[in-house]
């Protein structure tokens, strides 16, 4: 048995469906790592900066300090949230 059928990568395979989660999962983290780390680094909050940078939370801790800690204003008024 080939490992590269398995993976799903060359090809359809069992784990095919799990690679494009991964993807996926990867792309909505770079994503919001690299907006709360721009943020952080333009409000010159060093500390935040650092957890995001070691932290792999899957942008959740990103996602917390972009609405709640800086409360950046033009994604809490498209949300309502002020």
């Amino acid at each position: 048995m080939d490992i590269t059928n398995m993976m799903g990568i060359w090809g359809p395979g069992p784990f095919a469906s799990f690679s494009l989660l991964l993807i996926a999962l990867i792309v909505w983290s770079l994503f919001w790592k690299g907006f709360a780390m721009w943020h952080s680094a333009k409000r010159g909050d060093k500390w935040w900066f650092i957890a995001f940078l070691l932290l792999n939370t899957a942008g959740i801790l990103e996602i917390i300090y972009i609405f709640f800690i800086a409360k950046i204003p033009e994604f809490r008024s498209r949300l309502g949230l002020g």
